[in-house]
C-alpha cells in the first residue's frame, strides 16, 4: 500500500480530494488547453499544458474555463483548417438502373409448393381433425330409467363409425397420432417429385454493341434469317451480321433522306430483307447483292412498325391504322388489298407460315389492345352475313384495285393494353400466342378455329415480345416496365403447363426486340441499352427422330 501511496497516481487522487485553497482548486478545475478551431497552436500556449506544478507562472490575467469546453470560432476557416469538402449544389438526379432480381424457375416452383402449404394449413380444418366436445342438450329434464343393454359393447375397428368421436381413434394412420406440424394433404405435396429442371445457361455467350438502337416498344429492328444472317436497324441504317463468320456490312444508309428505319422483316428463303421507314415508305433489298430492288414511295402515310412474309406477300402494318398486303412480283405501287380493323397503330404483324394449310391465316395486334386474325381468301365465320362487294362499272377496271370489304374473322378484345407480341406455336396447329403492354402484363393462348380462350398468364411485367422454340414445347417472352423488383428479363415457359423454365436477366433496359437463329437453339435479344445478347436457350434438335426415310433412297434396299 505504501508503494501505491507514494506513486503518481495516488499524489493525483490526494490532490484531487483536497480543495485547500482557491489556487489549488482552480489550478484542478482548469483543464487542459486545446487549439481553437481553425488555429493553430502558439508556442506559448504548447507550454500550458495540463498537468503543471506551478500555478504562480499562470498570471492573474490568465482566463480560466470551467468543466465544459466551448471552442471559439471567431477566427479561422474550418474547411481549410480541416481539410473539409466543399459543399456541391445538389443537381437533377439522373434515372437510376434498376438491375433486375433473378427469379428462376428453382425459385418460382419452391414458392408455388409453398403457396400450396399455406394455402392448405390455413384452411378450415378437415372433418377428420379432433375438434372440441359439444354437449348436447338433453330432450327431456326429468330423469329416465336407462334401457337395458350390455355393459361392454366389443366391436371392431372396421366396423367402427369414423364419424362418432372416439372410434376414428381406432385407426392407426389419423391426424391425431401424426408427429408433423402439417397436415396430411401438405406432407403429401412435400414428399411428391419435383419436375426435373432443364439447365439453361444464364449469362450470353455473346454481346455486341448496337449504337442507336432505338429504345421504342412499337419499333421492330432485329430479325434472324433462314440463312444465318442478323438484320439489325440502327437509326437510319440496316447492317447485316452473318453468324457463322461474324463479318459485319451496312445493307442501306437512308440518311440522305432524313428519314430513319423502323421495321425489317426476311422472307423465308433468306434472300430478300423488306425495310419500313418513319416516313411510311417501304423497301426491298437484295441481301446478296446488297441493292435495292423496289420502293414504295407510298406504301403508308406514316410510320412503318411491323411487317410479315407469306412467301411472296408481304404484309406491313402502320400507324395510319391500317395493313397493307403486297405482291412483290407484280410493278404495281397498289397493294392488293388492305386490312383495316384496328382504331390505332398497328404495332404487331405475324403470318401463320408453320401451320401448312393454313397459311391464309394473319394475326395483327394494335395500339388500342385488340387482336385480330385475318384469313385473306375470304372465309367467314359459320353464321357471320357479310356485305356483299359492289360490283364495279363496266367502265372501270379491275387491274391493282384494292380489296377493303374483308373484316376480321375474329377480333379478341381480352388484352388491356397495346399488343405487339404475336407468336403461332409451330407445334399445334390453330393456336396463338399474343402479349400485352405495360396495363396488361398477360399472355393469352387462342383458338383460331373457334376464337376460344385456351389460357393466360400472369407474367407481372410488360411482355414485349412471344417466340415459340422450335425444338421444344416451349415459349419464349421479352419484359419490360413491371411492378416488382424483377424487369427487362427473358423468360422461358413451358406449354401447356405455363411453368416457368429460365430467366435469364443482364439488360437494364426493356427488352424491345427478340429473334431466333434457324437451328432454333440460340435467340438473340435487343433493349434500349444498345446491346445485342445471343442467349443458348433451346436444346439441339434430335436429328434421329426428324429423320425421314425417302421413297427414293434406294440404298435402304441394298442387302
Amino acid at each position: 500500500m505504501s508503494s501505491l501511496k507514494n506513486s503518481q497516481f495516488g499524489k493525483r487522487l490526494r490532490a484531487s480530494h483536497a480543495p485547500d485553497n482557491d489556487e489549488e482548486r482552480g489550478r484542478r478545475n482548469r483543464p487542459r488547453t486545446q487549439p481553437t478551431f481553425g488555429v493553430a497552436p502558439s508556442p506559448s500556449d504548447s507550454l500550458m499544458a495540463g498537468y503543471e506544478s506551478s500555478g504562480a507562472e499562470k498570471g492573474v490575467g490568465h482566463k480560466d474555463y470551467g468543466d465544459r469546453f466551448v471552442p471559439t470560432r471567431d477566427t479561422g476557416d474550418i474547411r481549410t483548417s480541416y481539410q473539409l469538402k466543399d459543399e456541391i449544389p445538389p443537381t437533377t438526379p439522373s434515372k437510376a438502373r434498376i438491375i433486375p432480381t433473378e427469379s428462376d424457375a428453382q425459385k418460382e416452383q419452391a414458392n408455388a409448393i409453398f403457396t400450396s402449404i399455406l394455402t392448405t394449413e390455413v384452411t378450415p380444418p378437415s372433418p377428420n381433425r379432433a375438434v372440441s366436445p359439444v354437449r348436447q342438450a338433453s330432450s327431456s329434464a326429468l330423469p329416465t330409467t336407462p334401457t337395458r343393454k350390455r355393459l361392454f359393447n366389443y366391436n371392431s375397428p372396421s366396423r367402427s363409425n369414423s364419424g362418432t368421436p372416439g372410434r376414428r381413434l381406432d385407426t392407426p394412420t389419423d391426424e391425431a397420432y401424426s408427429m408433423s406440424p402439417v397436415r396430411a394433404e401438405s406432407r403429401q405435396t412435400l414428399e411428391s417429385p419435383r419436375r426435373k429442371l432443364r439447365s439453361v445457361c444464364k449469362t450470353p455467350y455473346r454481346v455486341l454493341d448496337a449504337p442507336e438502337l432505338a429504345d421504342d416498344f412499337y419499333l421492330n429492328l432485329v430479325d434472324w434469317s433462314s440463312t444465318n444472317v442478323l438484320g439489325v436497324g440502327l437509326g437510319s441504317c440496316v447492317y447485316l451480321w452473318t453468324a457463322h463468320t461474324a463479318a459485319v456490312s451496312k445493307l442501306c444508309d437512308l440518311s440522305d433522306t432524313s428519314d430513319t428505319v423502323s421495321s425489317l422483316s426476311w422472307v423465308e428463303k433468306g434472300t430478300t430483307l423488306a425495310v419500313g421507314t418513319l416516313s411510311g415508305k417501304l423497301h426491298i433489298y437484295d441481301a446478296n447483292t446488297l441493292d435495292r430492288q423496289r420502293t414504295y414511295q407510298q406504301a403508308h402515310g406514316n410510320r412503318i412498325g411491323a411487317l410479315s412474309w407469306n412467301q411472296h406477300i408481304l404484309s406491313s402494318g402502320s400507324r395510319d391504322r391500317s395493313i397493307c398486303h403486297r405482291d412483290v412480283r407484280e410493278a404495281s405501287m397498289k397493294p392488293f388489298k388492305k386490312s383495316q380493323g384496328h382504331r390505332q397503330e398497328v404495332c404487331g404483324l405475324r403470318w401463320n407460315t408453320d401451320a401448312g394449310q393454313q397459311t391464309a391465316l394473319l394475326a395483327s395486334g394494335g395500339n388500342d389492345n385488340k387482336v385480330c386474325i385475318w384469313d385473306l381468301r375470304g372465309n367467314k365465320r359459320p353464321g357471320i352475313r357479310n356485305n356483299p362487294t359492289p360490283a364495279p362499272s363496266s367502265g372501270a377496271s379491275t387491274s391493282g384495285a384494292e380489296d377493303t370489304s374483308d373484316a376480321p374473322l375474329f377480333k379478341f378484345h381480352e388484352h388491356t393494353a397495346a399488343v405487339k407480341a404475336l407468336a403461332w406455336d409451330p407445334h399445334v396447329s390453330g393456336v396463338l400466342a399474343s402479349g400485352g403492354g405495360t396495363a396488361d402484363k398477360h399472355i393469352r393462348f387462342w383458338n383460331v378455329y373457334t376464337g376460344a380462350l385456351l389460357s393466360q398468364l400472369d407474367t407481372g411485367s410488360q411482355v414485349c415480345n412471344l417466340t415459340w422454340s422450335l425444338t421444344s414445347h416451349e415459349l419464349v417472352s421479352t419484359h419490360g416496365f413491371s411492378s416488382t423488383t424483377a424487369q427487362n428479363q427473358i423468360c422461358i415457359w413451358k406449354y401447356p403447363s405455363l411453368d416457368m423454365v429460365a430467366s435469364l436477366t443482364g439488360h437494364t433496359h426493356r427488352v424491345l426486340y427478340l429473334a431466333m437463329s434457324p437451328d432454333g437453339e440460340t435467340i438473340v435479344t435487343g433493349a434500349g441499352d444498345e446491346t445485342l445478347r445471343f442467349w443458348n436457350a433451346f436444346p439441339k434438335k434430335d436429328g434421329n427422330r426428324d429423320r425421314k426415310e425417302s421413297r427414293l433412297d434406294y440404298s435402304r434396299l441394298i442387302r
